[in-house]
């Protein structure tokens, strides 16, 4: 009998690429992990200080280093690579410097007959995802962004600290773009069930907080993250875990990602975050939300942002 040994790869380990590791590791999701960086001294230090945890976690993992070429066996690769712009604090203007580092590695891996799943996280999150897939001429479901999965993560977060209820009780989702555009779907939020429509009439001094504030609060929060320690890596590295596990155990979870539009949403051509079902051969569906006319118009609104820079693309 032949066993599946579940391997990752992990293209860029900087602050990001390297917590995205430590979180496999500690959390036994996968049995090898393979870095790759253009800093070989980097990498080697990375995978010295992943080495010395194995003996104390609860579960065995491989930590490999590979030339782009050597990922092409992996089940998932994970491209983390990127510079991040402190000077504008605007993902878009990483846009040119991004899509040439993935040109970098993509065709070659290619070339050398990949045919895993592509997660990306390097920003600009989605127009990079989508360059990933064109670059790639991998199917579009099998290659996904992490967008505004970690978006969501934030929203749920000042959810919680305003009404007091846990974040797994909550159900909400910022969509569009991973980036200044994104909007909040407040029309499908609840709280275990129960509409907040319905929890703003009830209890309106709880429920009846501003949400443009608190989606603004939202937008921000990266930038709050890297001006007091320069990057964000635990936040990004679990959302990532989380959706690696999904796809390595076939979950059908519904989750909040960058994926390709074809009509859906009244877009069509381009990545941008909705909610999709998470499975073993990537994005397995795309799930509808019923949102109003107003969020409608703002999701149409942050589209055409990432369309403008697309054209941009050289």
């Amino acid at each position: 009998m032949v066993m599946n040994m579940r391997k990752v790869g992990i293209i860029g380990v900087g602050h990001v690429g390297a917590h995205v590791a430590l979180s496999l590791a500690m959390q036994g999701i996968c049995d090898e992990i393979q870095l790759c960086d253009i800093d070989e001294e980097k990498i080697v230090s990375e995978q010295q200080d992943l080495l010395d945890a194995v003996c104390y976690l609860p579960h065995r993992v491989r930590v490999t280093l590979g030339k782009y070429e050597e990922l092409a066996d992996c089940d998932i690769i994970v491209s983390s690579v990127g510079k991040i712009d402190v000077v504008t604090k605007n993902r878009l203007s990483e846009l040119q410097q991004s899509v040439d580092m993935i040109r970098t590695f993509v065709p070659r891996l290619r070339k050398a007959g990949f045919q895993g799943i592509y997660l990306n996280i390097t920003n600009p999150c989605d127009i990079i995802s989508n360059q990933i897939q064109k670059e790639s001429g991998l199917p579009a479901a099998r290659v996904i962004g992490t967008g505004t999965g970690l978006d969501t993560s934030r929203l749920k977060a000042v959810l919680a600290r305003e009404t007091g209820f846990d974040h797994k009780s909550i159900t909400t989702y910022m969509l569009g773009e991973h980036g200044d555009s994104q909007m909040a779907a407040w029309s499908v939020t609840a709280f275990g069930g129960k509409p907040l429509a319905q929890l703003e009439e009830e209890e309106p001094e709880r429920f009846g907080f501003d949400k443009e504030v608190l989606a603004e609060e939202v937008r921000k929060a990266g930038w709050k993250t890297l001006n007091g320690k320069g990057a964000t890596e635990f936040g990004i590295a679990s959302t990532a875990a989380r959706m690696i596990s999904c796809i390595f155990h076939d979950e059908k979870q519904i989750f909040p990602a960058s994926t390709y539009l074809d009509g859906e949403y009244g877009e069509a051509g381009l990545y941008a975050s909705v909610p999709v079902v998470l499975g073993k051969d990537g994005v397995d569906e795309i799930i509808k939300l019923n949102l109003d006319d107003k969020e409608m118009g703002e999701f149409q609104k942050t589209c055409s942002v990432m369309k403008e820079h697309i054209a941009l693309i050289k």
